[in-house]
């Protein structure tokens, strides 16, 4: 499961579907519908708010808004739609360490959107993330 700190824009096609489905597991593991991925690492994040499955579906939400831009039909019944941002922080060295593991990929499956995505030290992060000073998250599986 990857819920990736970068705004969904730099990811590629089978990235962006991928990302959706991933992330609306991670919804149906915070609201206890799953036997699987319940002590997942990247769920942490969310877990430490007040309101864990709110995060996820914000995070959903720029997620679908993306899929609308590139012509998907992503079926946005799947979560409440709502517009919360700067909820979470990420650290300037997870963003880095995400950059570099999606251009990687970017490299290998669709080199054109490497060029679109330049040449960033980091990406700017999904809406929901503050970027702070620090090393790469706890989580992170590195």
């Amino acid at each position: 499961m990857r819920i990736w700190s970068v705004h969904p824009s730099y990811l590629d096609s089978k990235g962006l579907v991928a990302l959706w489905r991933e992330t609306l597991l991670a919804r149906k593991v915070l609201l206890g519908m799953t036997k699987g991925y319940t002590h997942h690492p990247q769920l942490e994040r969310f877990r430490k708010s007040n309101d864990p499955v709110s995060l996820i579906d914000a995070y959903l939400s720029v997620v679908a808004e993306e899929a609308d831009k590139r012509g998907y039909r992503f079926d946005h019944s799947k979560y409440v739609n709502n517009n919360a941002t700067g909820l979470i922080t990420v650290t300037e060295d997870q963003l880095r360490y995400e950059t570099k593991w999606l251009k990687g990929k970017l490299a290998l499956r669709d080199p054109r959107r490497l060029d679109i995505n330049g040449k960033e030290l980091f990406y700017k992060p999904h809406p929901l993330f503050k970027v702070t000073e620090g090393k790469i998250e706890s989580w992170e599986k590195v």
